[in-house]
């Protein structure tokens, strides 16, 4: 059955009236929430259906937890305390991060998608679920003083207090469009900093996390496969515009660039990751080479999006040529190239 075939099921009925009528012209913002509802309607009851329940605190060793110095007069962290490697370390701290936001994220959200009827229902679920990532994240880096907790609460406070907003506003499909690749990125990124870490309870602790973050890539991709039925010229504009400017919403981060570039070189998430194990899929998914009935609009809109690919491709090559020649260097002189 195709998506935009479902019945919406209870108790996620739709507040209108079923689809409005499709036109030839543009729709507005309005039209197209209210024509995907009863598509978010019943990709909620499958996500529901789908989603198990987990509890973060199973998946933190609590018995490697000792008292921190201050009131409780504990032990200072030291460096030495941290087991798991440096790289791992740089992306754990920028996905916990990155999660912490979650607050601006549901303000974003649910100011593009509404907060009644089923887009409501759903934002307050994925924000309920998004919620344990930062949980269980920071209880285990805590327990296992994997990381510096003065330095990484300071950093809390400093990336929060920076805000939240969306590079595309409150453009809807642009939106929906952001999340789909969104999504599958943080997936990608929490499964290869578990496999970086050396440590299997942190492997498996993120392989939890990135469990969820799939089934929220799921539930978006679905809801921009209908919108292309809808309205396919728009939907591609926003695709284009999103994948060309794209940003992980940790951008913000103190020290992002330095951090994520010890992350690229680390093979945890560079250019030719981001290409091909998230951009491309959710292109093939989607199957917007091979749409037909664009008008002018929307093919160049497809033809940009074309040549921009073509151009990531070659600087992801140029990436990792340069990678595997700088770790051929290291290897030869027994250091670390600066």
């Amino acid at each position: 059955m195709k998506i935009t075939d479902a019945a919406p099921q209870a108790p996620f009925m739709p507040r209108f009236g079923g689809s409005m009528p499709y036109t030839s012209g543009p729709k507005t913002t309005f039209e197209l929430l209210t024509e995907l509802e009863p598509v978010v309607a019943a990709e909620l009851d499958r996500h529901l259906a789908t989603a198990k329940e987990w509890f973060p605190h199973q998946y933190v060793p609590w018995s490697l937890g000792r008292d921190f110095d201050g009131p409780l007069d504990g032990d200072p962290w030291s460096p030495e305390d941290s087991t798991i490697s440096p790289s791992a370390k740089e992306a754990l701290v920028v996905n916990l991060l990155t999660e912490d936001n979650l607050p601006g994220y549901h303000r974003e959200i649910s100011t593009i998608f509404g907060r009644d009827g089923a887009w409501g229902t759903w934002v307050d679920r994925w924000t309920a679920e998004e919620n344990r990532h930062g949980i269980v994240i920071r209880d285990y880096l805590t327990v296992t003083r994997a990381v510096d907790p003065v330095a990484l609460e300071r950093a809390r406070m400093r990336h929060m207090q920076g805000g939240y907003q969306a590079d595309h506003g409150d453009k809807m499909l642009h939106g929906l469009a952001y999340v789909s690749f969104q999504e599958l990125a943080t997936r990608v990124s929490h499964r290869n900093t578990g496999k970086a870490s050396g440590d299997p309870v942190c492997e498996r602790l993120l392989a939890r996390v990135a469990a969820d973050e799939n089934l929220h890539m799921l539930f978006y991709r679905n809801l921009l496969t209908a919108a292309f039925e809808m309205s396919p010229n728009a939907t591609m504009r926003a695709v284009t515009d999103v994948v060309t400017s794209f940003q992980m919403p940790g951008h913000t981060i103190d020290d992002f660039l330095r951090k994520s570039v010890a992350i690229a070189r680390a093979g945890i998430y560079d250019l030719r990751i981001h290409l091909d194990d998230v951009v491309l899929p959710v292109l093939r998914q989607w199957r917007v080479f091979e749409l037909e009935g664009l008008n002018a609009d929307g093919d160049k809109a497809r033809q940009e999006l074309s040549e921009f690919l073509d151009r990531l491709d070659t600087a992801a090559t140029r990436f990792t040529e340069r990678r595997a020649r700088r770790d051929s260097d290291e290897e030869r002189s027994g250091s670390p190239m600066l």
